[in-house]
């Protein structure tokens, strides 16, 4: 089955461009054999929100893993505007690799704890050659102000910042680099509940400034009705149910769907209903 995420109305000349083509893509992991990943297919257009959601365990994380060639496919292949990353040679996927960007999880395990939030920043702007000198700080504090990072705190360590800051760190440092790809894994899920609204805010608005095609990875059916305009279903490695987010969540047709839309109500809300 393909989840593709098709635009309706189009915001920018180029919003139709494919930027991540998944083609029957199977991953299993070392040890195991039984796929963690199932011949998936999905494709995802710029300027689309394409949510990836399922129980822990479906799969989703390996296939984000995967999309961004952290772990290697046992069979198919991934496509990013129309490449091959994994064919290609290291220099070239290297250079290649600031078109795709990933945010994950847990912020504090992505960001090393050595290093101050403006040079994590300032450090993909430096791998890639896209500045260098002043203007390597430059670019890095303007990109940590945008996400409500303030210059007089880019100086400082991770620990010396919240959770929720944290993770705007992570994020910076993921658009930094100005991706056609942002690949987003679970990233409020280890947030209180006004912390994570603010996360979504700032992707909205990250959305809102340049096209940009997002594959959100989460585990809560509300998230992707506020996030998403796409949503592809995942049980047992494989997709079972894909489509616009009104259709899928409105009139879920697979059990999986609905058993993920009953843990999304409010317990007193369930209670209301019944």
């Amino acid at each position: 089955m393909v989840a593709t995420a098709m635009i309706d109305t189009p915001l920018h000349d180029d919003s139709s461009e494919s930027v991540l083509d998944v083609e029957r893509a199977t991953v299993i992991h070392p040890g195991s054999e039984v796929p963690a990943v199932d011949d998936v297919s999905l494709s995802l257009s710029r300027d689309r929100v394409l949510g990836l959601v399922g129980s822990s365990g479906c799969g989703k994380t390996s296939l984000s893993r995967a999309i961004m060639h952290l772990i290697p496919l046992a069979n198919g292949r991934i496509r990013i505007l129309g490449e091959e990353p994994g064919i290609m040679k290291r220099e070239a996927r290297r250079r290649f690799r600031r078109r795709f960007q990933m945010v994950f999880q847990d912020p504090g395990g992505s960001l090393d704890s050595r290093m101050r939030a403006v040079d994590l920043v300032a450090e993909p702007l430096k791998v890639h050659g896209m500045a260098r000198g002043p203007e390597l700080r430059e670019r890095a504090v303007a990109c940590l102000e945008s996400v409500d990072i303030p210059s007089g705190s880019c100086d400082r360590y991770p620990h010396q910042f919240s959770g929720g800051q944290r993770q705007r760190i992570a994020i910076a440092r993921a658009i930094v680099t100005e991706p056609d790809l942002l690949v987003c894994d679970e990233p409020t899920s280890a947030l209180d509940v006004s912390v994570q609204a603010r996360i979504l805010e700032l992707l909205r608005e990250i959305r809102r400034r340049r096209p940009i095609g997002i594959l959100f990875v989460t585990h809560d059916m509300g998230v992707v009705r506020q996030m998403c305009d796409e949503v592809a279903v995942m049980a047992a490695g494989g997709i079972v149910e894909t489509g616009p987010v009104s259709q899928v969540l409105d009139g879920p047709e697979h059990e999986i769907t609905r058993q993920l839309m009953e843990v999304a109500i409010p317990d007193h809300m369930r209670a209301s209903a019944s």
